[in-house]
């Protein structure tokens, strides 16, 4: 009997992660799902969708976090790879707490990298595999008010591409997924409730779990859900990183918030 593939999501409690991991359990591949908060509820939406499904909750801002996902695969190779642990975090930098933009920075940028480096390295020796990792529009913006979430997407988009270019020789493909505003928990656990891209509408996530998903088994180097968020990469390349950055404030300040006409509620 042929083992059935495996695939590990992270991020996966709700939102585009667990959407992804709906893909992939639907597309035949067993799962280990990972979250920094309990899975009991992705885990019964996952239920009956034809896959094993092992949760695991750990941090993944540290590298005892991510040695603890690995362990859950038990020695199985992983066949996909769908890294997408990240938080946000709004308001002036100069009032975060720096624990507070450390664990951002840890989990986007620093964890992410351990645990593709140890897949990838296991993937290449078997010289087969897929990666998708979750980047952002963010990561061309410059981020007034969300300056270091925005800046750890710039890394994770440059560094996919950079992945994606070394390990071209080989049968492993790393994509890049680019996201904009997405309807999930995202805004309240970053504290952007109170601004404009807070109350905006926002994408849904199974439609961005699926662009990527589909250029993840196309083997694609990037994808950008949406035309409105193709449109503001676009933009922000041509205007520079200073008219951006004033662009995004207009977006993200505390107090910009879109009112509410409650008479047409």
């Amino acid at each position: 009997m042929t083992q059935r593939k495996l695939a590990i999501v992270t991020g996966a409690s709700s939102g585009i992660g667990l959407e992804l991991a709906k893909l992939a359990a639907q597309d035949g591949y067993d799962l280990i799902v990972a979250a920094d908060t309990p899975l009991v509820d992705a885990s019964r939406a996952l239920q009956g969708l034809g896959a094993e499904v092992t949760g695991v909750e750990t941090d993944l801002s540290t590298f005892g976090g991510v040695e603890r996902l690995l362990e859950a695969a038990a020695g199985r190779p992983v066949d996909a790879l769908l890294a997408n642990a990240g938080h946000g975090l709004g308001r002036a930098f100069l009032e975060q707490e720096p624990a507070e933009w450390r664990h951002v920075v840890d989990t986007n940028v620093t964890g992410t990298v351990y645990l593709v480096q140890k897949v990838a390295q296991q993937m290449v020796a078997r010289n087969q595999g897929r990666i998708l990792i979750t980047g952002s529009i963010a990561g061309h913006i410059a981020g007034a008010f969300q300056a270091v979430y925005n800046g750890t997407k710039a890394f994770i988009d440059s560094f996919a591409d950079a992945l994606g270019n070394e390990l071209k020789e080989t049968a492993v493909t790393v994509t890049c997924l680019k996201p904009g505003a997405t309807d999930t928990e995202f805004f309240e656990r970053a504290d952007l409730k109170d601004t404009k891209v807070g109350t905006m509408a926002k994408d849904d996530p199974a439609d961005v779990a699926r662009t990527g998903y589909d250029a993840m088994m196309r083997g694609e180097r990037s994808v950008v859900h949406g035309l409105m968020n193709k449109m503001q990469v676009a933009t922000a390349k041509v205007v520079g990183g200073g008219a951006a950055a004033e662009m995004h404030r207009k977006q993200a300040e505390p107090g910009t918030a879109e009112k509410v006409d409650k008479s047409k509620v």
